[in-house]
C-alpha cells in the first residue's frame, strides 16, 4: 500500500478525546489532526516525538489532516540501545494492507480463493466480519461463504512481542465469539494480527491490559479458530505485509 500523497512531518503535542491529535509542522504550525485509533496507542504517543501526517483530499473536510505514522522507542529485544521506529497507527490501513497481502499470495494459508467480499454481515448475528473468501463466485447470502477473516491492527510491541489490544475491548471480544461460532458451524475462521512495526518478532494476547480478551483468544484458538500474526514494513512511503510471526498463546 502506498500513501497517495506525500506525508508530512510533525512532532507530538497532546492528545484530546481519542480522535483529535494534536501536532506541530516542521515549519511552526500547529494542527490538529483525525485519529481513527480508538486504542490508547501505548509506547507510541508521548509529547515530542515525530509524527506524519496525510494531507486531506478535500478541502471542505473539517479536520485537514490524519495521523498515519508515528516515531516511537524500538522495543527489540535486545540490550544494545537502538534507534527509533516508525509505526503505522491508522487503524483503517488494517484491511487495506491484509486485502493486498491475500491478493498478491503473501498470506498463503489464505490463497487459491476466487470471490472477496468485504464488511459481511453474518445470517442471524449483529456481527459483521471483515473479510468473506469463497473458493468461487456466488450469489446469495452471506452463509454460503467458506471462509471468514477479521482483521485486527497492532500497535504495541513490548520486548520484541506484539501485544493486542492496547485498550480493554468489548467489541473485540464480540469479534472472537463470531468466529467461533462460524467454525462451530463447520465454515473456516481466521484472525489475522495486522501488526504494524518491524520490531515484533512473536505475537501474544496482551493479558495485563484485556485478561478476558486474552482468556477468549486461547478459548476460540483451541476451538478451531485459525490466528494468523503478520509484521508490516513501515516506510513513509508505504506500508506492506511481509512476515507471519509465531505466536504464543501459553
Amino acid at each position: 500500500m502506498r500513501f497517495d500523497r506525500p506525508l508530512v512531518a510533525g512532532r507530538f503535542l497532546r492528545r484530546e478525546k481519542r480522535f483529535l491529535v494534536h501536532a506541530e509542522l516542521t515549519d511552526g504550525r500547529r494542527v490538529v489532526a483525525h485519529t481513527n485509533n480508538t486504542g490508547s496507542m501505548k509506547g507510541c504517543l508521548a509529547p515530542g516525538h515525530r509524527l506524519w501526517l496525510s494531507p486531506a483530499a478535500n478541502p471542505a473536510r473539517k479536520l485537514q489532516w490524519t495521523l498515519e505514522i508515528v516515531e516511537a522507542p524500538s522495543a527489540r529485544p535486545t540490550g544494545r540501545r537502538q534507534g527509533p521506529i516508525k509505526v503505522g497507527v491508522n487503524t483503517l490501513l488494517a484491511n487495506r494492507l491484509v486485502r493486498e497481502a491475500m491478493e498478491n499470495g503473501v498470506i498463503g494459508e489464505l490463497s487459491g480463493y476466487h470471490h472477496l467480499r468485504s464488511e459481511v454481515q453474518i445470517s442471524g448475528s449483529r456481527s459483521r466480519i471483515d473479510f468473506a473468501l469463497e473458493t468461487e463466485h456466488r450469489t446469495g447470502a452471506a452463509t454460503a461463504a467458506q471462509t471468514w477473516v477479521e482483521v485486527k491492527n497492532v500497535s504495541l510491541v513490548e520486548a520484541g512481542r506484539g501485544l493486542f489490544p492496547d485498550a480493554p475491548t468489548e467489541r473485540g471480544r464480540r469479534h472472537l465469539t463470531a468466529l467461533a461460532e462460524r467454525a462451530a458451524a463447520g465454515d473456516r475462521a481466521v484472525l489475522v494480527f495486522c501488526i504494524q512495526r518491524g520490531d515484533a518478532q512473536s505475537m501474544a494476547p496482551a493479558d495485563g491490559i484485556d485478561p478476558h480478551y486474552g482468556r477468549l483468544l486461547r478459548e476460540v484458538a483451541a476451538a478451531g479458530v485459525e490466528v494468523l500474526p503478520y509484521r508490516a514494513r513501515v516506510t513513509l512511503g508505504s506500508i506492506v505485509l511481509r512476515d507471519r510471526l509465531p505466536l504464543v498463546l501459553d
